[in-house]
Parts: structure tokens; sequence; C-alpha cells
């Protein structure tokens, strides 16, 4: 199980790790690098084919949003950026490169857990620095017709996400979790990306899933299942709540906030986080409350922290 460094401080990653593999929408292979970081970084994605071209992964280079999140800076595009951005947020990684060979990110098995086993063999370096947190103080909610996003004050990062398919696998179901490290590997990490076999064609017709295959995503036929078994039996809300943390990671600070889905997807998600960050009456930054507490009643033992 991947461990986090000590409450309140900034993490990066403590040496490189890599992997490969195809695209899920372009089926073109690359090759992936997860790099340590300095305070302050943030996750920043580079772009080695292109004279390591930098991406930094917030809500100001959100670029098309349909079946998958891409990012874009001065017309270089990245595309399929969620379930890394959704390992790294969960799992207190706030400073890294993602090295990147092409244009979009290795689907590898359609979960997070390929990008939890990279950081597990990369291990947490703590750094010196604060972690400052976005904390909503103000609900902001965005509809579009029957799909809907809010986001509201708490204490802590809780999702909610509602889903409804007319699929007798699917159909009404609902995942809500407190996000951490230890939860999101056990929880949501190992639920993978789905479609319909009716929907095949159509998709690839629009120049998607040319990379899909029944070792990357599941999927449904009319009744069942074209391979295999499921994960969880509530997988598909799992897998949707995965991706909009993996969006919401787009704020580029971690969150105290309950955010509340019901049957949105990476448009609404991503028009959340733009307008999150353009209205910034909705949240202040802040340091962690406890780790605050804890510094006020004992001195901070810093000694074995890692320069940056």
């Amino acid at each position: 199980m991947l461990t986090e460094g000590a409450l309140g401080f900034q993490n990066t990653i403590k040496r490189a790790v890599e992997a490969e593999g195809i695209g899920l929408h372009t089926a073109v292979q690359s090759r992936i690098r997860l790099a340590p970081a300095p305070a302050d970084t943030g996750v920043v994605f580079r772009r080695t084919d292109l004279d390591n071209f930098e991406i930094e992964a917030h809500g100001k280079n959100v670029a098309r949003v349909s079946y998958a999140t891409s990012l874009m800076k001065n017309g270089v595009l990245l595309s399929t950026t969620e379930h890394l951005l959704a390992a790294l947020y969960s799992c207190g990684i706030d400073n890294v490169y993602v090295e990147i060979d092409a244009l979009e990110l290795p689907i590898l098995d359609g979960s997070a857990q390929p990008f939890i086993q990279m950081l597990e063999a990369a291990g947490v370096r703590q750094l010196r620095k604060r972690r400052k947190y976005l904390k909503v103080v103000k609900p902001l909610e965005i509809s579009e017709g029957d799909r809907h996003i809010g986001i509201y004050p708490a204490d802590e990062f809780r999702v909610r996400c509602f889903i409804d398919f007319p699929h007798p696998l699917i159909r009404c179901q609902e995942t809500e979790i407190t996000v951490g490290s230890e939860s999101f590997c056990q929880q949501l990490a190992p639920a993978r990306t789905f479609t319909f076999i009716d929907e095949i064609e159509k998709l690839r017709a629009m120049g998607l899933i040319r990379g899909g295959s029944l070792e990357n995503a599941i999927v449904l036929t009319a009744d069942g299942l074209m391979q295999g078994e499921l994960r969880f039996a509530d997988e598909f809300s799992r897998h949707k709540a995965l991706d909009l943390i993996g969006d919401l990671a787009l704020l580029g600070r971690p969150l105290k906030a309950l955010v509340v889905a019901h049957k949105a997807g990476h448009a609404l998600h991503t028009r959340l986080v733009t307008r999150l960050l353009a209205e910034q009456s909705h949240w202040v930054e802040t340091f962690d409350d406890a780790f605050v507490e804890k510094s006020a009643a004992v001195a901070l033992d810093v000694s074995s922290v890692h320069a940056d």
C-alpha cells in the first residue's frame, strides 16, 4: 500500500518509474516516465517528442473533454490524463514531472491500478514546503438538462457520484467515498473504463477508442459482458468517481470539499473546475487545520525530512 508523507507537507516521488502501452483513442504506443519534482511545481507533463514542451495539469489548459480529458497549451495536445491524475491526486503526490513521448497517455488496463503500482515502486518523498488546500466556503452548482454537479463546503475531500444507464448490469448506481490514499487504492483504483458493444462502431467513426480492446475496457453486450467478470458489482459508478477525481485534480490544489455528480461526465466536471477557479469568492487557500493544531501543541520534528 502506498503511504503518504507527513501531514501538512508537500510530496513528490523518491525515484523515477516508467511504463508503456497503447492509447485508448489514438492507438498510438507511448512511454510514460514519472520523475521527482521540487516543491510548488505541481503536476507538469513534458512532451519528450516535442523538445520537452511542458503542459501544466491545470484548469487553464483544459481542451477537448468529450470521452476523455485532454489538455492543450500553445497548440500542443495531450489526451486521456484523468486516470493518472486521479492516482496522483488521491495519493498526495503534489509535485511530479510526467514525461510522455506521444499525444495520449497509455490506457494500460483501463483503470488507475497500474498507475498506483508505479507510485508504489516510486515511493513517496516528503518535501519541506507546507501543502496548501483549496477549501470551498460557498456552494457552486452547474446543470445541463438532467445532469448536475455541485461542490459544497466540507472539512475533508469527499465525492458522491450517481449514474443511471438502461442496462441490467448498471441501471442506477451511486458511489460515495472520502478520498485518500488507502480508500482510493482499495475502492476506486481497480475500476475500469467501460463501453457498450452497440456504440463501438459509432465511436470509431468519430476517431475514438481506436486502441480499445477487451484487455483495457469493460465491453457490455445487450444483457451482459463480453469478457470476464466485474471487479466490483458497482464497478461502473466507481470508475465514474475515479474520473471525477482525476478531473478535479486540474484545480491544482488538494480539495477540502464535497463534490456531488449526478449523471455528469468529463465536460461537466471540467466546467466546474473552470468556474470554481474563476469565481474565487467560493473558496479560500488554507493549510491543513489538523496540522496547524498539532504544530501549536508540539514542536514538529523535521530532522528526517529531505531537502527540496
